[in-house]
């Protein structure tokens, strides 16, 4: 069997290959080679041509849209909400992000309503959607944990009071993992015992402040 036969397709191949090979350098070598100066003068001319034609063309102004012209009306309208439900503006004060002694997640909190007795316990979380603005507090009934939402600006809530502030700023806006056995605080009666014990002697020495001087 002659194997020269054989030999010669693989050659073939093997030139076709190398002929493809050279002509792709030659491509390359000729996409990536300098544009002449003729032709970027030609670019530009036709750049400023295109730009000319455009500029022929009228543009009519930019239609105002409809919040410069009508702007949101609910911002105004839950002020005015919140101006009738909250005439003195110390439930505003009292939750509000720029003054300092407002409350604060983690403190304790008791609200008194028209109906049922004052609920007290830990401040977790705040709720502000304007006139709908609510707290959640968390405390205990009967021995048992009981979480319960209050709107700070209802008619039904006739007052709310800091019994006692936390010492060290909590680091997060909902104090969700304070529901744990481990960070639980459990009855708070001992805090409002106190602050109403506090309470009372302010005011017993207010009215003796009077009778003292009367004396003198």
């Amino acid at each position: 069997m002659n194997t020269t036969a054989l030999r010669r397709p693989l050659g073939c191949l093997k030139a076709a290959l190398r002929q493809t090979r050279q002509q792709r350098a030659l491509q390359r070598c000729l996409a990536t080679a300098a544009i002449p100066s003729e032709t970027k003068e030609a670019i530009t001319i036709r750049q400023r041509a295109e730009a000319e034609k455009v500029s022929r063309f009228q543009i009519w102004p930019q239609v105002p849209t409809v919040r410069s012209t009508f702007p949101d009306p609910m911002p105004a309208l839950r002020q005015q909400a919140i101006s009738t439900l909250d005439p003195t503006g110390a439930r505003t004060r009292l939750f509000s992000r720029e003054h300092a002694d407002s409350a604060k997640v983690g403190d304790v909190l008791m609200v008194t309503t028209k109906t049922g007795e004052p609920f007290s316990g830990a401040f977790i979380q705040i709720r502000r959607r304007g006139a709908d603005t609510a707290i959640l507090l968390r405390g205990q009934m009967m021995r048992t944990s009981v979480e319960q939402w209050f709107k700070v600006y209802s008619p039904t809530v006739t007052g709310i009071d800091i019994i006692w502030r936390r010492p060290k700023r909590a680091r997060r806006a909902r104090l969700t993992y304070m529901r744990k056995p481990k960070h639980d605080m459990g009855s708070v009666d001992q805090l409002v015992n106190a602050w109403k014990k506090e309470r009372y002697a302010l005011r017993s020495k207010s009215k003796q402040a009077p009778g003292k001087k009367a004396r003198k």
